[in-house]
């Protein structure tokens, strides 16, 4: 005998605005993004939680959306790469990024951005190897590793400007 998975509804607040979806109790915080919620920048690359390409922000707290299943974050606050940019311009870690060349394929330039943005805004003027340290769990294929860390460095140069 067969059955259909439960559903489960979620609600959650994605970049400032109210969401809700119904899903299977087995979908993850990445594909109810993707899939469910239409906002597709959030990528999955390892499906593991090991590469950071998934990173979101879950109620202040950098989370591997891929091994998160999406009802663990019913009520919680998300942020994405999708609400980096305010009013038409780009966030300055982005306009960086495409500056210094720090997106190379793009397959983990989503999750790079979160994790750097969600440094910045815990410690606006981190040294280069504090930022290091911090995107460590950011892998990154087409090994950008030096141009990725040159856009994060010159972004906080340029808040300080």
């Amino acid at each position: 005998m067969t059955t259909e998975p439960r559903s489960v509804n979620v609600r959650l607040t994605v970049n400032g605005t109210p969401r809700e979806a119904a899903v299977p109790v087995y979908r993850t915080l990445v594909d109810l993004l993707r899939y469910d919620l239409g906002l597709t920048g959030t990528k999955e690359a390892c499906g593991v939680g090991v590469c950071g390409a998934c990173t979101v922000v879950v109620n202040g707290n950098l989370t591997a959306s891929c091994i998160t299943l999406a009802f663990k974050a019913d009520g919680a606050t998300v942020e994405t790469v999708e609400g980096m940019a305010r009013d038409g311009e780009l966030h300055p870690l982005q306009a960086s990024f495409i500056e210094h060349g720090g997106f190379q394929c793009g397959a983990c330039t989503p999750g790079q951005l979160v994790a750097a943005k969600a440094l910045l805004d815990s410690n606006p003027e981190p040294t280069e190897d504090e930022v290091r340290r911090w995107m460590s769990g950011n892998l990154c294929r087409c090994t950008g590793y030096a141009q990725i860390l040159d856009a994060i460095v010159k972004a906080t140069a340029a808040r300080e400007a």
